[in-house]
């Protein structure tokens, strides 16, 4: 493709090539803006990169002049960009109790010179082999940050992930399976292109041909206490983001060029679902009309609401109602979503860690994470790209993992399995196979019926159903709690064992 560069604001700047760089045809601007500012070519669409990270205003056209500048008036555009990703079959809507999820990606999957939906279709069978039915995709959009979590044009599908066709050729092929795709949607903050004339970063470009509002928006998208940005727009409804400009999610036309994208993501690239990140940043309310206004017909939506845990001195207090209280709370507000259970996960970790399987009983008898209140509403997990992969911000013990499966796999709650978990070995593999099938074929659902028989210091012991228990501790003699007749262990492991009826 021919690229003519426009150096509107760069008159009489030599552009020299970057040596070593890792992108395709990169070029560095000296002294254009900052020092450290690089032209990052992805696919034939050219950014400026400052010292700090953030999008800089010199942009890439395409001599025949397709890609259009972020400066024309507002309206829809015509979509000469990418084509639709066709008449592919969709699956039958999941009910929601009965979600297997699979986080297809870690920390560093971005690392892989924009190979990753490529190699994560090649590994479908081992995700389908887990009865999974919702697949979690990575950011799609272009990003400042290499893992795609400080987007800045929606529609600029060049990621370190891939490109527009290898993700729509993940999405078929996960279609093709009667799995649906699932897009991590970060939309509560945007990186801005250009500076305004205060030199202030809170202007945005949208240089993509698209259907729809465009979404080339100014200081009046942003929270006016943002205390970085400048933004014009109304107060925060959430926690500020700081490496980022807040949208105001208020405004009718953020709104709308938000609900556009997200339809268009599901007509042309194929998803069937939302992950929404960092839902701590904005109301339940603005997650409740996304949500409606994109997946109409119950399709599966997940929320980030990563609360604070209680404790005490560096000791996890036993109590953690106010935790899951606050993730009730805004579920309730955005009706449409469930939400991740960081409760149970900080219970099962503390549990599991110290020998304190006390903890995994509430004081009226329930389990002690959002499951215990609202399972069909709680996604269970043992770790994610946040907490586990190499940033290991709050890891489960890795030589407690699979007890930590043995639980969410067999007790209410949506479990979502971990990419790197599913990946480690061909032994943790198989035992999550297993698991995933008892579940399956126990009918064991998110709202299923949980006796706790034993919740002791060195031992857990629960039924579901009146079809599956599960014992997880270290004590060797269950007492009279070992299943005999009617029972046939099935899996087990070190500190956990797992049994069916018959």
């Amino acid at each position: 493709m021919q690229m003519a560069i426009d150096m509107s604001n760069a008159t009489g700047t030599r552009v020299t090539p970057v040596k070593g760089s890792p992108f395709r045809g990169a070029v560095r601007v000296p002294d254009l803006f900052r020092r450290g500012s690089v032209w990052k070519n992805y696919d034939g669409i050219v950014r400026v990169f400052n010292y700090k990270g953030h999008l800089m205003v010199a942009r890439a056209q395409e001599t025949e002049g397709a890609l259009r500048s972020g400066g024309e008036e507002s309206g829809s555009q015509e979509d000469s960009t990418y084509p639709s990703i066709g008449n592919v079959p969709r699956p039958d809507v999941i009910p929601w109790e009965d979600v297997i999820m699979v986080q297809a990606f870690g920390w560093d999957s971005c690392n892989h010179d924009g190979h990753w939906y490529s190699m994560v279709e090649k590994e479908l069978s081992i995700i389908k082999s887990v009865q999974c039915t919702h697949v979690w995709l990575p950011p799609p959009s272009a990003s400042v940050s290499k893992e795609g979590y400080l987007p800045t044009q929606y529609y600029d599908l060049s990621s370190r992930y891939g490109n527009f066709d290898s993700l729509v050729s993940l999405n078929r092929a996960i279609l093709d399976q009667g799995m649906a795709p699932v897009a991590d949607v970060v939309i509560n903050h945007r990186c801005a292109d250009a500076q305004d004339e205060n030199g202030v970063w809170n202007t945005f470009r949208d240089d993509i041909p698209h259907p729809g509002a465009r979404i080339d928006w100014g200081p009046w998208a942003i929270t006016c206490n943002d205390p970085d940005f400048n933004g014009k727009g109304s107060r925060d409804t959430g926690d500020d983001y700081g490496p980022s400009p807040d949208l105001d999610h208020s405004n009718p036309k953020v709104q709308e060029g938000i609900i556009d994208w997200l339809r268009w993501l599901r007509s042309h690239v194929g998803f069937e679902g939302w992950r929404l990140d960092f839902v701590k940043g904005y109301d339940g309310e603005s997650a409740k009309l996304y949500v409606s206004s994109t997946l109409q017909n119950g399709e599966f939506a997940v929320a980030e609401y990563w609360s604070d845990a209680a404790w005490t001195d560096g000791y996890l207090e036993y109590n953690q109602n106010a935790m899951r209280q606050r993730v009730c709370d805004w579920l309730d507000e955005a009706e449409y979503a469930a939400a991740f259970d960081f409760a149970t996960k900080a219970l099962l970790q503390e549990a599991v860690k110290n020998c304190e399987y006390d903890r995994m009983m509430d004081s009226e008898g329930k389990a002690p994470g959002l499951l215990g209140w609202w399972g069909e509403r709680a996604v269970t997990f043992i770790d994610n790209h946040d907490t586990g992969s190499s940033q290991q911000h709050w890891p489960f013990p890795s030589e407690h993992v699979m007890q930590g499966y043995a639980y969410i796999l067999t007790h209410p709650g949506i479990p979502c399995i971990f990419w790197e978990h599913l990946m480690e070995s061909s032994e943790m593999g198989k035992s999550l196979c297993r698991l995933a099938m008892l579940r399956k074929s126990s009918g064991i659902k998110a709202t299923s019926e949980l006796e706790i028989l034993a919740a002791e210091k060195d031992m857990y012991v629960a039924r579901i159903d009146g079809k599956v228990m599960v014992k997880l501790g270290p004590r060797p003699d269950m007492g009279n709690l070992l299943p005999e007749s009617g029972w046939e262990l099935y899996c087990s492991g070190q500190d956990w064992a797992v049994w069916r009826s018959i």
